[in-house]
């Protein structure tokens, strides 16, 4: 099991930067940011950029892998986001994962003025963003049309220092979302159901969604092993660095379930993953045991 941590973009470099050195010294094996132009009723505080945030993070580590936490369709652009993913992998040295989404309703996209999307237009859309992006980071140059997206000889020299691409860790939770995850994804994650009524109730709701992540496995013709699978243990009503023992039972049924990787949140304060950094520092200590 590998144990990844996000590192909210609500905080100044100064606190920051503390935070993304010390996701490294206490062992986590992958370190996030969200990628969002606001987030939820965090749109009036602080907040800050992913790609500049993961480029200051990889000059301040050396050891843990750096994510998006998700980059989507909403506001990137695959030409404009493949040289910043190819930068972001040149500068970390091959630790960038690409955490990618369909991107949903809220912020990212009414901050622009567009229409709302319907979930299947957001599908569409991401389908396009996936097929353009992965095309342009693995090409010299590309040209490209389609109904969401165009480009005409993008290029991507040098390419990523991860060959054939950065990896991919796909968000998905319906079948064609999960259907698109099993095509492009090095890696799927899940956030399992949002609307439920217990922690019980969301743990089913992640076993099915995972039978479906299999279903399309098989039906794509790819091994049950062929991918990294990635669970957030914070949509659960139980924030999971409320206590050691949380965290360590969230790891131990996310193990259960056949997950390889699993990611908390950095306490905050207030608000969203309130918690205290005490515990963190607490379930630091026991990462070799609970990786075991």
């Amino acid at each position: 099991m590998r144990i990844g941590i996000v590192i909210l973009p609500d905080q100044r470099w100064a606190e920051s930067s503390r935070r993304w050195r010390r996701a490294e010294e206490y062992g986590f094996d992958h370190a996030w940011t969200y990628d969002h132009l606001g987030w939820r009723d965090l749109i009036d505080g602080p907040w800050f950029d992913s790609v500049p945030t993961l480029t200051a993070a990889a000059m301040v580590t050396s050891r843990i892998r750096l994510g998006t936490y998700v980059a989507s369709p909403n506001f990137r652009h695959p030409v404009h986001f493949a040289r910043e993913a190819v930068a972001l992998d040149d500068i970390s040295d091959g630790r960038l994962l690409l955490g990618l989404g369909a991107g949903g309703i809220g912020f990212d996209s009414a901050v622009l003025g567009a229409a709302e999307l319907t979930p299947r237009q957001r599908v569409d859309r991401f389908a396009e963003f996936l097929e353009l992006f992965d095309t342009i980071l693995r090409s010299p140059a590309t040209t490209w049309s389609g109904s969401w997206f165009s480009a005409v000889d993008a290029r991507s020299i040098p390419g990523p220092v991860q060959q054939p691409r950065t990896p991919f860790v796909v968000a998905a939770n319906g079948p064609r979302a999960l259907r698109l995850a099993v095509r492009y994804g090095d890696g799927w994650v899940t956030t399992g159901a949002h609307d439920v009524d217990g922690p019980e109730s969301w743990w089913r709701s992640v076993a099915e969604v995972k039978d479906r992540f299999e279903a399309a496995l098989t039906a794509a013709g790819r091994p049950l092993d062929a991918m990294d699978r990635y669970l957030n243990l914070d949509t659960s009503p139980i924030y999971s660095m409320s206590s050691v023992a949380a965290f360590e039972d969230a790891v131990g049924r996310a193990a259960e379930l056949g997950f390889t990787d699993v990611i908390t949140h950095w306490p905050r304060q207030s608000s969203w993953y309130a918690g205290d950094e005490k515990v963190l520092e607490a379930v630091a200590a026991e990462l070799p045991r609970l990786r075991s």
